[in-house]
């Protein structure tokens, strides 16, 4: 065999245990990574949800969708959150339409109807006006927490009960139209996505 040829072979040995060692750590890694990814994906979506006040693995069953759809905003998947077995909260994930795209949210409400918490989880707003509304320095989802649907949702200006983000008025009012349909939504199929009987 000439020493061109064993280069040549030498050279295809060393990129076939190269390739199969690439092939190996990642099968290897795979489901480390997978496994990081869930739990990434899980604390961002039930960061809403106080500690303690659930028990369960609210995103391993995701519930049906029941009835139409709200007016300006979609929501997109609904998780039931149990303590001892009982219903706690209902997670709702909305997606609405922003100043610069879509805006989504994760909602949390209460078995007996109070916004537990709102989570943004993907927004395309202006960095330093709309983009501040998933800032926990301004806070701003604050001030929704334990309202209801009867409270008056829309900007003071507008007569009603919340403050404006200072300079994003489009996204103040999305997000704000987005919470008060999620609540309108939870009314409407409350015993449906508590795990009542299914009629209502």
């Amino acid at each position: 065999m000439s020493a061109r040829m064993r280069n040549a072979a030498w050279l295809l040995l060393v990129a076939g245990l190269a390739v199969a060692a690439t092939l190996a750590w990642r099968q290897w890694t795979r489901a480390p990574i997978i496994e990081a990814e869930k739990l990434w994906y899980t604390r961002q979506f039930l960061a809403v949800l106080p500690e303690q006040s659930y028990d369960n693995q609210p995103l391993d069953t995701p519930l049906p969708l029941p009835g139409e759809q709200p007016a300006r905003s979609r929501i997109t998947a609904a998780y039931r959150a149990t303590l001892a077995m009982k219903p706690t909260a209902i997670v709702l994930v909305s997606q609405v339409q922003g100043y610069a795209g879509p805006i989504r949210l994760v909602i949390a409400i209460s078995a007996e109807g109070r916004l537990i918490g709102t989570q943004v989880i993907e927004q395309q707003e202006s960095p330093g006006l709309g983009g501040r509304i998933s800032d926990p320095q301004v806070n701003w989802l604050g001030q929704f927490a334990n309202r209801r649907l009867d409270d008056r949702w829309a900007l003071r200006r507008d007569q009603g009960d919340f403050d404006q983000l200072a300079g994003a008025t489009v996204t103040s009012r999305a997000v704000i139209a987005a919470q008060q349909e999620a609540l309108a939504y939870f009314d409407q199929h409350r015993t449906l996505l508590l795990g009542g009987p299914a009629h209502e």
